[in-house]
This record gives structure tokens, sequence and C-alpha cells, in this order.
């Protein structure tokens, strides 16, 4: 069973990713907004994709604010989880956004918020999954 990590301050935002990847998708989901757990989990190979929310509100590593840019940054440039797929998702859908976000984080995807096309969200996830 392939597993996706939402990392995500919204609850209800995570919850409709969540049934919408497990009933549509058959993928396993785990969510938290910890940066410390998003690491662990990376590191451990315990996901096999990550939906990242850009604006993280609340998420804080090693004493430092972070957003999710910061975080893609981070296993980006680790070796151990430099080829874990990333998709960004926010609601900050302004032109250029989707460019600008993808260049300064190095991840794979975008995704703009709100989810209308339930289908095309699992699509765009599918076709990042590393295969097996």
């Amino acid at each position: 069973m392939r597993t996706v990590l939402i990392v995500e301050d919204d609850v209800v935002n995570a919850r409709v990713f969540s049934k919408i990847l497990t009933k549509r998708g058959g993928l396993t989901v785990k969510h938290t907004e910890n940066v410390e757990e998003v690491m662990q989990i990376a590191q451990a190979k315990g996901a096999d994709i990550i939906l990242m929310d850009v604006s993280l509100s609340r998420s804080v590593y090693q004493g430092k604010s972070m957003d999710g840019i910061k975080i893609t940054q981070m296993l980006k440039g680790d070796p151990n989880t430099a080829d874990l797929p990333i998709i960004l998702v926010t609601a900050h859908a302004m032109e250029g956004d989707r460019e600008s976000f993808l260049r300064q984080s190095g991840a794979d995807g975008y995704i703009s918020k709100p989810i209308i096309d339930h289908q095309a969200f699992v699509d765009q996830i599918m076709a990042l999954l590393p295969e097996g």
C-alpha cells in the first residue's frame, strides 16, 4: 500500500484530502504538521509522497518558524530524502505563485486549494508516485 504524508495545519483540509486519497486513490494517509515528525517519517521512508501546505502557521523546527517552502528545501537538500516527491498545496494561487514556489522549494508539483476536481487531484498525485 502506498502512503501519502499530508503536512497541513488545517484539520478540515487534511480530512478532505485524506478521504479523497483513501476512497478514490486507494492510498494510505498519514497527517502531521509537526516538522520533527515530517523529518522522521521522510528519513524512515515512511511515505511515498508528501503533500506540503505552503503556509503552515504553527510549525516550528529547532526553534525556528517553518513554512512548507523551508521544509521542502530541507528535504530536497538531504541526500536521504531528496528523491521523495513533494507536491506543494496552497490557497495562494495568484499569477506567478506556482512557478515561484516550485523554483524556491525544489518541489515536484503544485496544487491550488480548494480542491474542486477530486479525480484530477488523485491523478496528479498518482502521476508523481514512484513505481512499485
